[in-house]
Parts: C-alpha cells; sequence; structure tokens
C-alpha cells in the first residue's frame, strides 16, 4: 500500500509539472524540502529511542513519520519494537491492522495478519478491534475450513467484548448476519426441491441463529427492545416463555446499569471517577463476567492508572484465580505501569502460585529492573520479593543444593547491584537499616545453621554505619541468643555498651540481665564496671551539651535585646530630630515621604509593624496609635491627618467571617484600592464592603477585608489566591481570628509526595512560564506549570509541573534533569517536598535530674517584662554520675532509682547545699 501510494504521488507530481510549468517545479522543491526535514526527523528519533527506549512520545512520532513517508520496512520494524515495549492503543493497532490487510496478497500473508490480530486482541478488549478480526475472517470462508474458523472468531468475541452494553450489539449483530447469509446459501431457490441431507443443514442453521438470538436477549444490552422486534419478525411467532422471561430479566438488569452508562456518555475522558462508581455497583452485584468486562472497558481509557490495575489483578487474584486470566492482567499491567513496584511484585507472586517456570518468573525480574522505577527503595522492595521466592524454592534439610547456591549468589548479586548502581543513580542505596543483608544472616542461622556465616553478614550490616544504633546490637544478640552460644553474646553486648549512641543505657539493662542469668562474679563484676564508666561519661558529655546550648540561648536573647535597644534608640533620635524640624521643613519632608510609590524598606516597615503587632495577630480590626507629641500642623498635614482618621479605624465584625475574605501582600503604591479590588471580586458575587486598611498618616498597609452578601461568594473568591496583581502575588485567605485558632494556616499546594508532578529548581530568573512551558510539554500533556515567587512576585529560580500521570512524570524527570537553560543547569525530581521543621523552643535542662519545670509561654512566647528570677546555676544543675550495684543503678546518695521515696518528690535543698553546688560551678 505504501508503495502504491508514492507511485501515485509520483504520477500526480509528474501531471501537475506538464500542465503547470514552473509552480509544479516550486511544488517539487517544497515536497523536497519537506522530504529532507522528515528524513532528518526520523533519524533524530531513532538516536534518541536508542538512548532511552521506553520514550512513548517518540516511539508514537516515529510511526506516524515513517507512515508518512511509505517506509514500509522501517514501518514494520518501529511498531513491532514498539508493541514489545508498551501496550498500543485502539487506534494504532487498528492502523497497522488495516495497512497489513492492504498489502495481504497470498496465504501466508494472511496467516501473518491472523497473528498479528491475535497481539492486539492481548493488550486490551476493543469491540472494534474484535469486530475488525471477524469481519476479516469471513474472506476466508472460502478456505478450507475457513467458516468454523469464522465461527470460532466471533464466539470469542462474544465471550470477550458480547458484554459490552453500548458496543457489544455490533458484535451480536454481525454474527448473526454472518450466520443468515449462510444460511441463505443453504436454502435452495423457490420452487425447489431440498434434499433430506440439506434440509437438515437447513434445520441445523436455523437453530443456530435461533441459538444467537436467545443469547442476545439474555444478556443486558442498550436497545434490548429492537433487537427483541427482529426476533419476532424473524421467527414468525411469538418468542416462547422462557425466552420471554430471560429477556425481562436482562432489561431489569440493564435498566439499573443504565445510569451509569448514561453517566459515562456524558462525562469527559478518561472518566475514572464514573468508571469507579460503576465498578462498585457490579462488585456488590458480584457477577464475575460483569465486572471483569467493566473493569476492562475501565482500564482501556485509564490505562496509566496504577491503582486501577492493583485492584483489578488483586480481585482475578483472590475470586476468579484462573491462571490464562491472571497472568495476562498482571502482564498487561506492568506493561502499561511498568514504574510501579508494587505490581511487579504482585506479578511475580502470581506467576510463583500458578507454578510458572523457574525461567520465566527470572526473566520478568529482569525486565522489572529494567523498568525505571523514581525510587531506590523500590529496587530494594523489588529484590526481597524474589529472594523471598528463592528462598521458598530451598529444601534446606539438604546441606548443599542447587537452589541453594542460587539463593546466595542472587543474595550477593542483590547486594552488589544497590551498592553500585542505585547508589549511582539516586545517591543512596535504599536500604540504610540493610534489612536483605538482615535477613540473609537469619536464613544462614536458622536455616541452613551456618552461624559463622551469619556473623560475617551481621559484621557487613555495623561497618555500614549501624554501629552506633541500639537496636542493631540488640538484633544480632537476640540472633546470637537463638542460634549462637554465650561467648558471642557476651561480646556482642560489650562492644554494644562501648558503641551504641542512642540508647545506651537500655543496652546496659541487656548486658546486665545476661550476666545475671549466664554470667560468673567475674563477668558480673567487669559488666558493672563498664556500664558505669560508659554511663558516666555519657551522662559528662550530655551535661556539656546542654551547657553548650543554654550558652548559645543566651548569646541569642542578647543578641536580640541589643537590636531592640538600637532600634528604640533610632526611633527616639528620629522623633527628637522631627520635632525639632521647623514648620515648612516638616512638611516638605511629609510631602516628600508621601510621594514615594517604593514599598517602605525594612527598617521602617518593622517599626510600623511594631505599632500594630496585636492587630496582625487578631487580623479583626486595626486601630491607628495617636501619638502624643505636639507638632505644628500645617493646613496640608491638617488635611492629611483628616483622611487618616476616616481611613485609619477598620472595625470587622467577627459573626461576618464566613462572609468575608483576608486579602493581603498587595502593593502599597496601589491607587484606589477599594475600586481595584472591587473589580477583581465583584464577578464571585455581590460584595457588601471593601475595607482596605491604612497607617496613621493615611497610607495604604498592603491589605484589606472584602465582604460579600453570601457565603458561597467568598468561598469561590478564594480562587484568586496567589494570583498577580501590579506584579505581586496577591494572597487570599479566609477571615479567621487567629487568637481563637492560633494554629490556623492557608497552603494551597500539597506538601507530600506527588508521583505526577515534578519539581525543577536550577532556573535562570529571567525564565519565563511560557518558556518553561515549551520545554516541559516536549515530554507529556501538562496540565499546570507554576513559578515559584517571593512575595514581591520576583522569581526564585523554582517551578513545578504537574503532568496527566506518572510516567509522563517520570520521562521528564529523566529526559530533562541536567539541562541547560541560558548557561543554567537546573535539576529535575519528582515533587517530593521535606516536612517543614517545627520550631520549639530550646529547653535550658534536658537532664531527667532537672529540679526546675520547663515553663511554658503564652501564643507569643515570652514577654518582655517577664523576668526569670531563678539564678542561672539553679537551672542548670550537673547531672550526677551514676552507679551501679548488682545491677540496679544508684544515684550519688545511695537511693536506688526505683525508690518510690526518692522519685516521689524532691528532696528539700538547705542553704548549705545551695552553697556547694555554686562552689561546684
Amino acid at each position: 500500500m505504501m508503495a502504491t501510494i508514492g507511485r501515485r504521488r509520483s504520477s500526480e507530481a509528474e501531471e501537475l509539472e506538464v500542465g503547470s510549468g514552473g509552480d509544479s517545479e516550486e511544488e517539487m522543491e517544497d515536497s523536497s524540502e519537506d522530504e529532507q526535514e522528515n528524513e532528518a526527523e526520523i533519524q533524530r528519533l531513532e538516536e534518541q529511542l536508542s538512548i532511552s527506549a521506553y520514550d512513548y512520545n517518540c516511539h508514537v512520532d516515529l510511526i506516524k513519520l515513517l507512515r508518512q513517508e511509505g517506509e514500509l520496512e522501517k514501518l514494520r520494524a518501529a511498531r513491532q519494537k514498539m508493541s514489545e515495549l508498551f501496550p498500543l492503543t485502539e487506534e494504532l493497532w487498528l492502523d497497522w491492522l488495516k495497512d497489513e490487510i492492504l498489502m495481504a496478497e497470498g496465504t501466508a500473508d494472511r496467516e501473518n495478519v491472523y497473528e498479528l490480530f491475535e497481539k492486539a486482541i492481548k493488550d486490551y478488549i476493543c469491540p472494534e478491534i474484535w469486530l475488525e478480526y471477524a469481519q476479516y475472517s469471513i474472506g476466508g470462508i472460502g478456505q478450507q475450513g475457513g467458516i468454523e474458523r469464522a465461527r470460532a472468531i466471533f464466539d470469542r468475541a462474544l465471550t470477550a467484548a458480547g458484554l459490552h452494553m453500548t458496543k457489544g450489539v455490533a458484535i451480536w449483530e454481525a454474527f448473526r448476519e454472518f450466520e443468515n447469509a449462510i444460511l441463505g446459501t443453504l436454502q435452495a431457490s423457490p420452487g425447489s426441491i431440498l434434499t433430506p441431507e440439506q434440509q437438515e443443514m437447513v434445520n441445523a442453521q436455523l437453530e443456530r441463529i435461533h441459538t444467537l438470538f436467545k443469547r442476545q436477549l439474555g444478556v443486558p444490552l442498550l436497545d434490548m427492545e429492537t433487537t427483541y422486534a427482529e426476533y419476532e419478525e424473524w421467527a414468525d411467532e411469538l418468542p416462547s416463555e422462557s425466552v420471554t422471561q430471560m429477556y425481562k430479566k436482562a432489561l431489569q438488569q440493564m435498566e439499573k446499569r443504565k445510569p451509569f452508562e448514561e453517566s459515562l456518555l456524558v462525562a469527559d475522558p478518561p472518566k475514572l471517577a464514573e468508571y469507579q462508581a460503576y465498578i462498585d455497583f457490579e462488585m456488590k452485584e458480584g457477577d464475575p463476567a460483569r465486572i471483569q468486562i467493566i473493569f476492562e472497558r475501565a482500564l482501556s481509557e485509564n490505562c496509566l492508572v496504577p491503582d486501577l490495575w492493583a485492584r483489578f489483578t488483586l480481585y482475578l487474584d483472590r475470586q476468579l484465580k484462573i491462571k490464562d486470566l491472571v497472568l495476562s492482567a498482571h502482564e498487561r499491567a506492568v506493561r502499561n505501569c511498568p514504574w510501579i513496584v508494587g505490581l511487579w511484585k504482585r506479578y511475580l507472586l502470581a506467576l510463583e502460585r500458578h507454578r510458572a517456570e523457574h525461567k520465566v518468573i527470572t526473566e520478568t525480574f529482569e525486565k522489572a529492573l529494567n523498568a525505571g522505577f523514581i525510587q531506590a527503595t523500590d529496587y530494594v522492595e523489588l529484590w526481597q520479593a524474589y529472594l523471598d521466592y528463592l528462598r521458598r524454592r530451598v529444601n534446606f534439610s539438604q546441606d548443599s543444593s542447587k537452589e541453594l547456591e542460587e539463593l546466595r549468589s542472587a543474595f550477593s548479586r542483590g547486594l552488589d547491584y544497590l551498592k553500585q548502581d542505585i547508589e549511582q543513580r539516586f545517591g543512596e542505596s535504599g536500604d540504610p537499616s540493610c534489612t536483605i543483608l538482615q535477613n540473609w544472616a537469619r536464613i544462614e542461622a536458622r536455616l541452613c545453621k551456618n552461624m559463622q556465616k551469619a556473623r560475617e553478614i551481621w559484621d557487613r550490616i555495623m561497618t555500614k554505619g549501624n554501629a552506633t544504633y541500639a537496636n542493631m546490637w540488640l538484633e544480632y544478640y537476640n540472633l546470637e541468643r537463638a542460634h549462637g552460644d554465650s561467648q558471642h553474646c557476651r561480646k556482642a553486648l560489650h562492644r554494644a555498651v562501648q558503641c551504641t549512641t542512642d540508647y545506651p543505657e537500655h543496652v546496659c539493662d541487656v548486658l546486665l540481665a545476661f550476666e545475671r542469668v549466664e554470667g560468673s562474679l567475674e563477668d558480673w563484676d567487669l559488666a558493672v564496671e563498664k556500664t558505669e564508666t560508659r554511663l558516666n561519661r555519657v551522662n559528662e558529655q550530655r551535661a556539656k551539651a546542654a551547657e553548650k546550648e543554654a550558652l548559645l540561648t543566651k548569646q541569642e536573647e542578647e543578641k536580640n535585646m541589643q537590636r531592640k535597644k538600637g532600634r528604640s534608640e533610632k526611633k527616639a533620635a528620629r522623633k527628637a530630630q522631627k520635632q525639632a524640624l521647623p514648620g515648612d521643613k516638616r512638611k516638605a519632608d511629609e510631602e516628600e515621604w508621601g510621594s514615594q510609590t517604593d514599598q517602605p524598606n525594612k527598617r521602617s516597615r518593622a517599626l510600623e509593624l511594631e505599632e500594630t503587632e496585636d492587630d496582625l495577630s487578631t487580623e479583626c480590626g486595626l486601630f491607628g496609635r495617636k501619638s502624643s507629641t505636639k507638632i505644628l500642623e500645617t493646613p496640608a498635614l491638617q488635611k492629611q491627618k483628616a483622611v487618616a482618621a476616616t481611613r485609619n479605624k477598620v472595625l470587622h465584625d467577627d459573626s461576618k467571617d464566613n462572609l468575608t475574605v483576608f486579602v493581603s501582600n498587595l502593593s502599597y503604591s496601589m491607587p484606589n484600592p477599594e475600586e481595584r479590588l472591587k473589580e477583581m471580586f465583584e464577578s464571585f458575587g455581590e460584595i457588601a464592603d471593601v475595607r482596605p486598611v491604612y497607617n496613621n498618616r493615611g497610607l495604604f498597609r498592603g491589605y484589606c477585608y472584602v465582604e460579600f452578601k453570601e457565603e458561597k461568594a467568598a468561598t469561590s473568591a478564594l480562587r484568586l489566591d496567589r494570583q498577580e496583581l501590579e506584579g505581586r502575588p496577591m494572597f487570599v485567605s479566609p477571615c479567621v481570628d487567629k487568637t481563637k485558632n492560633p494554629d490556623f494556616k492557608v497552603f494551597r499546594y500539597s506538601t507530600s509526595l506527588e508521583k505526577h508532578k515534578v519539581f525543577i529548581s536550577g532556573l535562570p530568573f529571567s525564565c519565563t512560564k511560557e518558556e518553561l512551558e515549551e520545554i516541559c510539554k516536549e515530554h507529556g500533556n501538562l496540565k499546570d506549570i507554576r513559578l515559584v515567587t517571593n512575595r514581591s512576585g520576583k522569581p526564585k529560580g523554582l517551578a513545578y509541573a504537574e503532568y496527566e500521570n506518572e510516567a509522563q512524570a517520570s520521562q521528564a524527570v529523566l529526559k530533562m534533569d541536567g539541562m541547560v537553560i541560558k548557561d543554567h543547569t537546573i535539576s529535575v525530581a519528582i515533587s517530593n517536598p521535606p516536612q517543614r521543621k517545627q520550631t520549639t523552643k530550646v529547653e535550658t535542662s534536658r537532664s531527667s535530674g532537672s529540679l526546675l519545670p520547663r515553663q511554658v509561654y503564652g501564643a507569643r512566647g515570652k514577654g518582655r517584662t517577664q523576668l526569670a528570677l531563678v539564678p542561672r546555676a539553679l537551672q542548670r544543675l550537673p547531672i550526677p554520675a551514676a552507679n551501679t550495684e548488682n545491677g540496679t543503678l544508684r544515684d550519688q546518695d545511695g537511693n536506688s532509682k526505683g525508690d518510690s521515696s526518692v522519685t516521689g518528690e524532691t528532696k528539700k535543698m538547705t542553704n548549705a547545699d545551695f552553697a556547694k553546688m555554686l562552689l561546684k560551678k
């Protein structure tokens, strides 16, 4: 076909050249240029695919260009390669099938088309492909066995897609037309007499058509009434009672499902929510065939939704348990969403559950390693699932076997893979706690009875930075306790006491408990000596750390006091200088200050915020502070004060919080903020009042209240949050009294992992949203793109790009990470913002022996006039050295820590005790 198209184009070009002379030459030149451009683009796409074979869009573009150019052999190869990596869509399969059907000439070509159809029906259940397959098979009924083959394909099509409520009718009708055509060839012309054999064949064919009608009338399909009427007309008699009852039952089922079908018809693709509701309904009904068909319909339009595949495969694993059906669904799931490690793990389990060959499971695991996961931990989970499978194959009653050696080899290979490939790609192994090594050590100790090998493995765990963690030592101790000997248990605990930094007290208690049961007197004395020495050293280190922390806190407080003192002195100096100015000079200064359009600097803004700190914290009314200083009032100043008096007092009724939004981060130089904001918000509903906030001199302070008459209008107005206004992002938030809700914060963006969104850093500040959008949309369909700016609207060099699905986001990370934009190398990763650090007050003492309770301050922290009346020497008491006797920790006075008389209340101290403590300091 492609060659025919090419010859047709060349002949048309020759006719144009003869008929139009110069015009045809120009068209030929343009065509030649287009062909050269297409060849260059084809070469570029082929090179790109050689680098990244999993670039879906690149495959599609290459197939499109090759089909346009008529490159038949390359087109077949490109389609074949893509079909091996990805399931093809219905459109891609139909184009491929139609091209091959047009080019098929002999019997061999026809068989190749049949094989291609068999591949196509495995990707998705598409009624159009099944109908095309059945109609193509009708063309071969002239060959031997052609009718039986076509009839078998029709039967398979009905089984696969005949339950499709909207598209399954076409297959039923095509099958009946096929059988009616055969009936017409069997019936003789009018007036002729049929032989008994011919009459028997006619009767058999009539029975087939009757059966088809009955089967169709028993299936809930749209437009069932028309089919029932056709049956009555064809049969020339009323249907039997059983057929009528079956039809009415199917009609009732159709009516139940009709609302779901109507919602799918009016919904916009991909209709995931509508399909989920439909699936829930069918799951409650409990018909396995209908559950399967609705899952298949949903997946054909939502093939890149991993949760949908997971739900479908889980249903098949637990309910149907049919090998071919289950394994086919798992294979399609990992082909559609290869970046989801959970689907690969379930596939491996399904293969093992259905007794697949070891070679098949190993090949599937190797494919999973090349799937391109987005996290290092995904590879750890995959390796662990495969190692679990290999462990279940081993017969541990034998000292050695082929399966055991394969398991040990896989453990070694997995550890090398994580150390080399994964650490190089992600900067981490994904297994910081060494779970794979721990499992290997337990297998060697428990199942293989090889404790020496287990000790070697655990030594590797400790050398990977885990020697400071108590839980690692205790895991090893438990392993030795269960499968080793007392000598190695004691050795492990002694090393744990020396190395552990997180919970040294717990490790010491375990050592003493062990020696109480297993040790001699010498062992006990040695354990007591080591634990006392270690705990004393730990307490000293903690005391030094507490002193250092307290010193840093004191220095920070002194710096804050110096800053406040400096600001107060500067403020007083400015007031004195202002009072000393003559009236005309002050007037000129005030006019010059009022004419500035830029934002006030940070220091002047800080002084202004000090005056209104309480008002900003409650957001429920702002009042100007009257100055007690007498100044000369010129006419201009009197006018300015009059404006300030009218603007300054902005009252807010707390009962109208649900009707009001708080707008902030506005430009201070905005002219007529009432009118400007009214224009912005009036589209959401009728506005009752717009109340900008001004300072004492009548200058706009950059925020205001917008009150609506309806609550839904206020809720809708929140959509303007972060919208740019006069070069700055405008913040729109609910009007909430923070004194009543101190923890209330509004942040419209997600702070958790979003696999369909990428985070881009290192952008040049001059990069615009349009420029970045042009770059990002090459790797998928963009839903949104956002440049991160500061409060003044200036870019930070950061951005978020949201794609339609995880596959496109992963593709963008692979292609864009490290890209150079305007001499800036950008970094691209899946969006996973770090957790915000919670700011907490630094405690002056963390030791358990502190005699002073931690002070609790109000919502605004420690007030200026809140003085500490207790000497600092008493706030930081030295931590007494711990003594251990007979397994019990005691303080310096010899009291046991478990003694309720000591822990219940603090011992009162005399003046002499205080004097001793101060001398020690």
